[in-house]
């Protein structure tokens, strides 16, 4: 008993010795990309930067040992006086948390109708209606009397479309939007709802399912984005009950799946695809991993290989022979394009180097358009009609540059995505603003005249992350760090198999980095969204 207790005293002490590095170097070198984009600062003040090093190492450590510590010793206890509400709410879980959840929302719902809309949802009702727009213009189309393409999911673009050409043709655009927001904030409530009785099915203490009901009611993020159209809400939902899924199958090893459960997985893995593109690579990424489970085998590798053929099928033969263009190829290059900004703003260029860059990239004014943290200037003026020759030319001259100055690639890469890492960075965290997009195409969308609700609501929203310890619940960067907290205890405790539920967190987590835009918070959306979640169910896991 002596050396088990000194063997995991070792793993303790080496478990929390790394976590706590990884924080502190991502707090120094965050704080330096902020300042001026680049490593520099670490370096040039190195005397600091050890200090500070030592410094937060010790902090973290300290606090890091002291969670270790009361998750070792993690006991729940359920307080024995039972409220009448309490014994409502245990007896009907899921309808009393919609109940509560809605109305917490509604001065939400009243004040923003029939729903925000951005400029992605704009541009996906242009599409729909087929009005000139600019992600038409990127792709060479199919067929250019079809404008729908592929960039924005179709599910979605088609979905948001109908509702309004219901408003449309019964005269009143805003409740056409408005039948939008209601499948959207239905879906949303009912899974967040769900996770909350499924909460309480695995007796999670009933303080903290309040809790987190509380948190799913008035931390604004959960309100404004139910009624913003982004394709984010539905896609985000949708991993949060991906995950629970996860859990579950992982959790409950004796589990029989039968057909009707099978079913069931199957349309929810193309639920997830179908309203974002990237869903794909989630569940590509994470879903074998049950398989490590050593149970059912069969019917989960069966579902994985009938997913894989029905999103074959979807994208080249069912898309195209509706003539629906894939979306550019430039959204999948956001890395590379970058770091050519970046290099061509520091480099004087050879002939063959312009030339092949400016046939692909446009090298008129490309200094110019490089932003360090989103690339959408630099593929705006993506050459279309670039083919398989001019990128296999581009990504030579592009791997010649990379040996040239290797530095300059990474420091273009960390400041486009190090903001997913580091908690003091925010930016293009909501979606408010009245959006007139669609109305100089002549639909008649508009706010109500709740102007000082709205307001309010909107400033809430925007100040809630500034808020101490509160605000850190809608903070990229602290949401990462609670994943690699959680991951490195269960490592710790050799619980392997509960990582397998995280995974699809960090595939999204993954997919920002690919992403065009820094600490963007609705790419982000999916593992913020299932955090409360992930923390129930792995203080679930542990206790055991």
């Amino acid at each position: 008993m002596k050396v088990l207790n000194e063997l995991f005293n070792i793993k303790k002490k080496i478990s929390t010795t790394i976590l706590s590095l990884i924080y502190t170097l991502l707090i120094i070198f965050g704080t330096s990309y902020m300042k001026c984009g680049t490593s520099k600062l670490v370096f040039e003040h190195y005397i600091i930067s050890l200090f500070a090093l030592v410094i937060l190492f010790i902090i973290f450590r300290f606090i890091i040992l002291l969670l270790f510590k009361f998750l070792d010793n993690y006991k729940p206890k359920e307080n024995s006086k039972i409220s009448k509400f309490r014994k409502i709410y245990d007896k009907h879980p899921f309808i009393m948390s919609l109940l509560i959840i809605i109305i917490l929302w509604l001065p939400y719902i009243v004040s923003f109708y029939p729903v925000i809309l951005s400029p992605d949802p704009s541009f996906q009702i242009k599409q729909y209606f087929g009005i000139p727009n600019k992600y038409s213009d990127y792709s060479i189309m199919i067929d250019p009397t079809v404008t729908i393409t592929n960039h924005h999911p179709v599910v979605h673009t088609l979905l948001l479309g109908s509702c309004l050409k219901v408003g449309n043709l019964i005269g009143n655009d805003n409740l056409g939007l408005f039948f939008y927001s209601i499948i959207q904030i239905l879906i949303l409530s009912s899974i967040l709802s769900f996770t909350l009785y499924y909460m309480k099915r695995i007796a999670t203490p009933y303080r903290y399912r309040i809790l987190i009901l509380l948190l799913y009611g008035l931390v604004p993020m959960f309100p404004l984005y139910s009624m913003s159209a982004v394709k984010d809400v539905i896609f985000s939902s949708f991993i949060i009950l991906y995950t629970l899924l996860i859990y579950h199958l992982v959790k409950n090893k004796d589990i029989n799946l039968k057909i009707k459960h099978l079913i069931s997985i199957m349309i929810l893995l193309i639920l997830i695809t179908l309203f974002r593109n990237n869903g794909f690579h989630i569940i590509l990424l994470s879903f074998p991993f049950l398989l490590l489970t050593k149970k059912n085998i069969k019917k989960i590798l069966s579902v994985f290989i009938l997913f894989l053929i029905f999103n074959y099928s979807y994208n080249n033969i069912i898309l195209p022979k509706f003539k629906i263009t894939d979306g550019s190829i430039r959204e999948k290059l956001s890395i590379p394009f970058q770091q050519t900004a970046r290099y061509v703003s520091y480099h004087t260029l050879t002939d063959d180097e312009y030339n092949i860059y400016d046939k692909v990239l446009d090298m008129s004014d490309l200094k110019d358009r490089y932003d360090p943290e989103i690339s959408d200037p630099v593929k705006n003026k993506y050459n279309k009609y670039t083919d398989y020759e001019d990128l296999k030319e581009y990504f030579k001259y592009w791997f010649k540059d990379l040996t040239k100055d290797p530095v300059l690639y990474i420091d273009a890469t960390i400041n486009n995505t190090y903001g997913y890492f580091y908690p003091f960075k925010t930016k293009w965290y909501l979606y408010y603003k009245y959006d007139t997009r669609i109305v100089q195409d002549g639909f008649k969308y508009h706010y109500n005249n709740l102007s000082i609700p709205r307001e309010v609501l909107s400033k809430f929203g925007v100040v809630f992350p500034k808020i101490p310890i509160v605000g850190l619940i809608s903070n990229i960067g602290f949401n990462t760090w609670i994943l690699f907290f959680l991951t490195t205890y269960l490592i710790y405790k050799k619980k392997y198999k509960g990582i397998i539920y995280i995974i699809p967190s960090f595939i999204a987590l993954l997919v920002c980095v690919a992403s065009p835009v820094n600490a963007y918070f609705r790419y982000a959306m999916p593992y913020i969204f299932s955090m409360p979640l992930i923390v129930a169910l792995f203080m679930n896991y542990i206790k055991e």
